[in-house]
């Protein structure tokens, strides 16, 4: 069994899903899973869905060096994003295998969230290219790690609505010397 960075879940209530090694730029995966994360397992397919049919956009918070500005990350309060297909497409994949995971667990797929998702560097993976004069220069990928956990929300418990006003000590006071 693999390691997963998250300790503090529930097993009996989560499922899990990881893929290692994939040829998938790091940056482009992070910014994805980080607008993704502690949503609805349904809502992130749809939305992953609209951010591939270029309807909706990933805001790009960290790695947003010479991202362009688009409206639609207006949503999200920021002004840089974009589309990052590749990237959707993997995480479309580990969502899809939580999701089995989960349903084989018998776990119910409609309260699903998203509990925790990482995206770590993996290995560069070395080509190289021609430059002029002779010379050659290194051509790397950045492969990256993708490990996710989905968890059954927790029911929300309503607050008790008649909420009786607490005098402070001082009036509780006065008001047993009066009394006495």
């Amino acid at each position: 069994m693999v390691r997963y960075a998250v300790t503090d879940i529930n097993s009996a209530k989560s499922a899990k899903a990881r893929g290692s090694y994939l040829r998938v730029h790091f940056k482009n995966t992070r910014e994805a899973a980080a607008a993704i994360t502690g949503m609805n397992l349904r809502k992130a397919v749809a939305y992953l869905g609209d951010v591939k049919d270029f309807k909706r956009a990933i805001p790009f918070r960290r790695f947003n060096g010479g991202t362009g500005r688009t409206a639609q990350a207006k949503e999200f309060g920021a002004t840089l994003g974009r589309w990052p297909v590749k990237s959707v497409e993997f995480l479309l994949g580990l969502l899809k295998n939580a999701e089995s995971n989960a349903e084989t667990k018998g776990l119910n797929l409609e309260t699903l969230v998203i509990k925790h998702i990482q995206v770590n560097q993996a290995p560069k993976q070395r080509r190289r290219t021609y430059r002029a004069h002779g010379r050659i220069n290194a051509y790397m990928s950045s492969p990256c790690h993708i490990e996710l956990v989905v968890e059954e929300a927790e029911k929300k418990v309503e607050k008790e609505t008649s909420v009786v006003p607490r005098l402070s000590t001082r009036r509780l006071a006065a008001r047993q010397r009066l009394q006495a």
